[in-house]
């Protein structure tokens, strides 16, 4: 199968889409700690997080909701370039330094807008699912995606 960015009139519920897989290396959730400046010690401090219920460091909640944003784009199933309006997203899980993660998704519903003329939104249910088969994070995106133009 190739890639190909779909339209909203191309889009219909019950469609599917599968990433590929990201590791949560502890380099990566450094990186992050620096980048968005957030130094929680469950996040950057061993000896700290062996004290927590998680017993060892776990990445940013908000690092594995950006990983899922970026893994959907990545999928062989993906919409044209549009506008996201959000999101609902619930943390189950932690995240552990080498977990490997790949989201799965589907199309819930999808509606003309109201306010914007050739545009429509897309509601699409995300789970973010390690290794081990386990939901880590999941959630719904909301998204406008533009209808294919006229010719």
């Amino acid at each position: 199968m190739t890639r190909r960015e779909l339209y909203f009139d191309e889009i219909k519920v019950g469609d599917k889409g599968i990433s590929p897989s990201y590791t949560f290396t502890e380099e990566r959730i450094n990186a992050y700690a620096e980048l968005t400046g957030d130094f929680t010690p469950v996040h950057v401090d061993e000896e700290y997080a062996k004290k927590t219920p998680f017993g060892t460091r776990v990445a940013h909640g908000l690092f594995g909701l950006s990983v899922a944003d970026g893994l959907k784009t990545q999928s062989e199933y993906c919409f044209q370039p549009g506008m996201s309006l959000g999101w609902e997203w619930s943390f189950v899980l932690p995240i552990k330094i080498g977990d490997t993660c790949h989201i799965e998704f589907h199309v819930e519903s999808v509606r003309a807008s109201k306010s914007r003329p050739g545009w429509g939104i897309v509601i699409v249910p995300v789970e973010l699912i390690n290794q081990r088969g386990e939901v880590v994070q999941k959630g719904e995106h909301r998204v406008m995606v533009p209808c294919k133009p006229k010719d």
